[in-house]
């Protein structure tokens, strides 16, 4: 695992989004099309923003998925992962992209995890772009994870510290509001893609890093997995990083 620390949430972003922007672009040179994974939450924001206007990519070769979707979440709910990967980052591509495969687990999640990992065995992923959560999660994977399926997606339930994190961001009014389960990609599929690039900013992150980062893997801290991904990219800012090399929390 590789460790880049910016100088705040911007040139986070940016040099996120350049590093995996390059690997596209390698892709498509190599085999004329390129397979990405992407991540929504406020931790993308600017690596996203940046993303979208990346130089000569041709979009229209780029096939995405996405890593999760709350259960039942209709794509009209302010907090739908659909409706947030739309505004934020399709609609704004200057070519609209080969495919997205979008998760839809609003009526049949079971049959969707189906679909999709159908789809993404046929498309090896060239870079995934993901986040860490404040309980060390990758995608949905809530610890204890299962770090042994072998199913792409899969259906979790989310646990407290999930949920807070997503009420504490705004997207819900209340904890009873935030669904208690989601389709989730597993995390021996996010572990098979090439590239990994990971953007974590702000201080409410630094205990997951530190324990992903310098701690044992276990599925207890399921992003700590990412230290046997030996082509993974960890961007992070000063407040994210701030708990690193033993130091305590100002």
């Amino acid at each position: 695992m590789k460790i880049v620390i910016a100088r705040d949430k911007m040139e986070l972003g940016t040099r996120a989004a350049e590093d995996g922007a390059e690997r596209i672009r390698n892709a498509l040179a190599a085999r004329g099309k390129a397979n990405v994974i992407v991540a929504t939450g406020a931790s993308q924001f600017e690596m996203l923003a940046a993303l979208v206007q990346a130089p000569q990519i041709a979009w229209n070769r780029v096939t995405f998925f996405h890593l999760d979707e709350y259960v039942g979440m209709s794509i009209e709910h302010p907090a739908s992962f659909r409706r947030y990967l739309w505004e934020r980052f399709v609609s704004r591509l200057p070519l609209p992209p080969r495919v997205f495969h979008f998760l839809d687990a609003e009526t049949d999640p079971q049959a969707e995890c189906r679909r999709l990992s159908r789809l993404i065995a046929e498309h090896p992923i060239d870079v995934a772009f993901v986040g860490i959560g404040e309980n060390g999660h990758l995608a949905f994977n809530d610890p204890p994870a299962d770090f042994q399926t072998e199913a792409p997606y899969i259906v979790v339930n989310l646990d407290e510290a999930c949920r807070r994190q997503q009420l504490g961001e705004g997207w819900f009014p209340t904890l009873a509001d935030v669904p208690t389960q989601a389709i989730s990609m597993s995390i021996r599929q996010i572990m098979k893609a090439s590239a990994i690039v990971c953007t974590v900013p702000d201080a409410r992150k630094a205990v997951a890093v530190r324990a992903a980062v310098e701690g044992p893997v276990t599925p207890d801290v399921p992003a700590s997995i990412l230290q046997r991904h030996a082509a993974t990219t960890l961007y992070l800012d000063p407040a994210s990083a701030q708990m690193l090399g033993g130091r305590q929390p100002p």
